[in-house]
């Protein structure tokens, strides 16, 4: 467990940004003009299906690969524009792999020192960082004796240790088991909060983008296709594929989606509408599950602090509802379903 801390020292932060950037290999562009800018001390979540070029774009900010168009900027200095290139031990920047990549010959108090002046490897800087992660009394300990979580802490020490102007970390705990992951992830947000320290991480967890971004960033082959906070992204998705896989969506078509629509889930009130065909974005908590004759209910998933419930009407329409955790309906009941929820975002299709 990380430390508790009466006093934690603030970063120097310094805000990134990454304009039209471009990166390909032997075949088709990996990343197609990709901007983002990640304000100092904010913490942004790259989120994205695998194969879509989040950590392509991570390494590229950490200068391991060459972009062929566009530019990185840390704090105002131009890291990569095509003409300037600065290596990746001179950017300031630090970078926690997926598996940690720790080296296994050395100890913990060698690995944090790894990317330190040769001056600075034998200062408090190593114990005083290993300190914030709660690993104090592991200085000495190998790689190989540690925990999963363990090590993905001693992997964000050594990146923390130089001090970086911004963090990068690429799927820091997809390694971890489900309890494990959970209490890491908690305690590392906390200290990257205590810390201030400009952060970009890579996720192809929904879930753990909205926990822990200020903003998050959906990237889809290649290109970002839209940037905001888990609010905006949730509610007002810009459009179908967004509001997918961001979370579970009923998506119901209409013949135009103005004023108010009649659905089969009742009168729809609609949020920018679309004068003509389109698709009404319905969440499942905006529904509610009631006594009637609509549908079956084919499906109940209970998850302990609410329930997902799958009803199949009539009209063979299926719709996904969010319930409280005291499940009213059974598989095979017959119910009714009714729009609940303050407006439906309208899609274009």
């Amino acid at each position: 467990m990380l430390n508790k801390r009466t006093h934690v020292p603030r970063a120097t932060a310094e805000g990134l940004e990454v304009s039209d950037l471009s990166v390909a290999y032997d075949g088709p562009a990996v990343l197609s003009d990709v901007s983002l800018d990640v304000a100092a001390g904010e913490i942004v979540a790259l989120l994205g299906p695998s194969g879509c070029g989040k950590t392509t774009l991570l390494r590229t900010i950490a200068g391991l690969e060459r972009q062929q168009a566009g530019t990185v900027r840390l704090g105002g200095r131009i890291l990569d524009d095509g003409t300037t290139f600065v290596p990746p031990e001179r950017r300031r920047i630090g970078m926690v792999f997926q598996d940690g990549a720790l080296f296994p010959h050395l100890d913990v108090g060698q690995n944090v020192a790894y990317g330190l002046p040769r001056a600075e490897r034998r200062s408090s800087r190593v114990t005083d960082t290993l300190e914030l992660v709660g690993l104090a009394d592991m200085v000495d300990r190998m790689p190989g004796s540690l925990s999963g979580g363990q090590q993905q802490r001693v992997a964000l020490a050594r990146a923390l240790a130089p001090r970086p102007g911004v963090l990068l970390l690429d799927e820091p705990f997809s390694s971890l088991d489900t309890s494990l992951r959970v209490q890491v992830r908690n305690e590392i947000h906390h200290l990257l909060l205590e810390l201030g320290v400009t952060t970009l991480f890579v996720t192809h967890d929904q879930e753990e983008a909205f926990v822990l971004g200020d903003r998050v960033a959906v990237l889809n082959k290649g290109r970002l296709a839209q940037v905001g906070t888990p609010d905006e992204l949730y509610r007002h998705p810009v459009d179908r594929w967004v509001a997918t896989f961001v979370g579970d969506a009923n998506l119901i078509p209409v013949a135009t989606a103005v004023g108010t629509c009649r659905t089969v889930v009742g009168d729809v009130p609609v949020v920018g509408n679309v004068d003509g065909p389109a698709e009404l974005l319905l969440r499942p908590e905006d529904i509610r599950v009631e006594a009637g004759d609509d549908g079956v209910v084919e499906l109940v998933e209970y998850y302990g602090h609410d329930a997902m419930v799958q009803v199949r009407l009539d009209d063979h329409t299926s719709i996904r509802v969010r319930t409280g955790a005291d499940l009213v309906h059974q598989r095979g009941d017959r119910v009714g379903v009714t729009y609940v929820g303050p407006g439906a975002v309208a899609l274009e299709v």
